[in-house]
């Protein structure tokens, strides 16, 4: 089995390295641990380059945190069993699309990454990686919440992806 674990370092994305990290995988399973550098700014003319310098601080910020973020899941996963196969990788690109096309080329069976459980407003705003993945994938796709507090009876909570 292959599986592609794709993180952000969020708590969400620690919610599916937990996930990926507790179960009991077939020997010989293959895990590929991936995380994709990208920028949340724009890049747009910006006569002062203000949005310029935000957007390549952002990359190198996450070129050097990429590989201590890869390395602790790796170590989690690792931990306590030798018949899995780990490997981690970094690339840029946009999430979804990197995360789709590298499932493609591993061959994956499985994609599992969190979300963040933005409602409607939030997503259709800022988008949902999750979501374009589970859509675009050409494998299975496991979409890993993080625990929230029980919802109280007098309390409603929309769940979307």
């Amino acid at each position: 089995m292959k599986i592609l674990l794709a993180i952000d370092g969020s708590p969400h994305s620690q919610a599916a390295i937990d996930e990926v990290a507790q179960r009991d995988w077939p020997t010989g399973t293959e895990i590929e641990v991936l995380t994709v550098i990208h920028t949340k700014w724009p890049m747009v003319a910006d006569p002062v380059f203000f949005v310029a310098a935000a957007h390549a601080e952002s990359l190198n910020e996450q070129r050097q945190d990429g590989p201590t973020l890869l390395d602790r899941a790796v170590e989690q996963i690792r931990t306590g069993t030798t018949a899995l196969t780990i490997t981690a990788k970094t690339l840029e690109g946009v999430p979804h699309e990197v995360i789709v096309r590298e499932a493609e080329d591993l061959g994956a069976d499985l994609i599992v990454l969190g979300s963040h459980g933005y409602g409607p407003i939030r997503r259709a705003i800022l988008g949902s990686v999750a979501a374009a993945v589970a859509v675009e994938a050409p494998c299975a796709v496991e979409i890993i919440r993080s625990q929230r507090p029980p919802v109280k009876a007098t309390e409603s909570r929309s769940v979307a992806l």
